[in-house]
């Protein structure tokens, strides 16, 4: 989490609160969660108000220790306001303007009235110093507006009066030359750039929206390998009907058949994170994905393989209930140490799931539909089938220990009766 955005003040200004107490509600990237103050006092000024956002660390509100020391407080706050005010006014401009390359612009002037003030001191770049030479421009009174003042070929072909339409060949180029990280943002602010469609709209991102689109980018350097397996559910079916007026899910079905594989295959709970070695995780935690109004999120069922099915069925719903409610603590959702993800209830017979990053695999269920089987005497049948594909890190798995656990899997789903023991 690098950012949070103010949901509720639970205290206004002025509002005497005491250590401990709960003072606003913040958004972060996986749920809302009620924020205390560690000190007694006043609440001077709010500075950050509902529905804008704050990085990590920074002053939400000023606190006064009483009521001679409001104003002192007031003033404070007025004057980190001014500075935080100025300093957001850099970074607020390119967002409007991130779509178009001009967007680069605003930093850049502060250090270009630097260069006048060394002399002889010009940063330009060479096709800008022989476009210069050739059309008899100085550069010394070029305002740059590449990085750091830089003086560009567009700025010079604007001194000299020169048209600039082919500005859209040179700039990338100039782009390429930059670093790597720098060139790649170029390619969405590009893209971003073309028209949006007549009555089309742009949303931002929600927290949690921000965090999935990162964490599924930063999962894109993970080279991955897919491997399908049919299970038959007859028997785990059957089980189910048996156990659901228990409270018995089919969500902790599948968790429990998964945990309890993973403690016979530990490879495939284990996990590389930096590249160069892997560790085997001590215990098995899986982390089942569910999909909530405008996110996603993946609650974790701690020791999988140990915890009996009905205290997970109960862990299960507890979860989820604090999911939709935004109310899941830190500890819910990390530690997960492989990812269940299931589209099954919505008729979705097979699909593949993206890798999360700091785990090794993730499985994805389909629906279990009737299918005609061929026994092995020639006969023909009907059993209910389900297609799983799982996702898994190569630098770590390998093919063959992937078929190893889909096969125990395939054993203990299609006799499921030592989920219950």
């Amino acid at each position: 989490m690098t950012e949070g955005k103010i949901v509720a003040w639970s205290k206004s200004e002025g509002e005497t609160v005491s250590k401990g107490e709960s003072v606003v509600v913040v958004e972060s990237d996986k749920a809302d969660m009620d924020v205390e103050t560690f000190y007694d006092g006043i609440i001077a000024t709010i500075l950050v108000g509902e529905g804008e956002v704050a990085p990590v660390g920074a002053a939400i509100a000023i606190l006064a220790e009483s009521e001679d020391d409001l104003e002192d407080a007031k003033k404070k706050a007025a004057k980190l306001a001014g500075s935080d005010g100025a300093a957001a006014a850099a970074p607020a401009a390119p967002e409007p303007a991130a779509p178009a390359p001009a967007a680069a612009a605003p930093p850049p002037p502060p250090p270009a009235p630097a260069a006048p003030a060394t002399p002889g001191k010009v940063v330009a770049t060479p096709e800008a110093k022989k476009l210069a030479k050739k059309h008899k421009v100085d550069l010394a009174k070029i305002a740059g507006s590449g990085p750091y003042g830089r003086v560009t070929p567009e700025d010079v072909k604007k001194a000299a009066g020169i048209a600039t339409t082919p500005a859209p060949t040179i700039a990338p180029p100039a782009a390429a030359a930059a670093p790597a990280p720098a060139a790649r943002a170029a390619a969405p602010a590009a893209a971003a750039a073309v028209p949006l469609p007549a009555g089309a709209s742009v949303v931002a991102f929600t927290a949690m929206q921000g965090a999935v689109a990162r964490n599924m980018e930063a999962t894109l350097a993970v080279p991955t390998f897919r491997v399908g397996y049919t299970v038959t559910t007859d028997a785990l079916d059957a089980l189910y009907k048996r156990v659901k007026g228990k409270g018995v899910t089919m969500t902790a079905l599948l968790a429990k058949a998964v945990g309890l594989a993973l403690a016979r295959h530990p490879i495939v709970n284990a996990a590389c994170k930096d590249g160069k070695s892997f560790h085997y995780n001590a215990s098995v935690n899986v982390a089942v994905a569910v999909a909530m109004d405008g996110g996603l999120i993946t609650p974790v069922l701690k020791n999988a393989d140990q915890t009996d099915l009905f205290t997970m069925s109960g862990q299960w719903k507890e979860l989820v209930g604090k999911a939709r409610r935004k109310a899941l603590s830190p500890s819910d959702y990390t530690g997960g140490t492989f990812t269940l993800s299931n589209l099954g209830m919505f008729g979705v017979d097979r699909f593949d799931a993206i890798l999360p990053i700091g785990q090794g695999a993730i499985m994805a269920v389909g629906s279990s539909i009737p299918t005609m089987v061929a026994a092995e005497d020639g006969s023909f049948g009907i059993k209910r089938q389900m297609q799983i594909n799982v996702t898994a890190d190569h630098r770590i798995i390998y093919g063959a220990d992937l078929a190893e656990f889909l096969q125990t899997f395939a054993k203990i789903v299609e006799d499921p009766e030592q989920l219950t023991l």
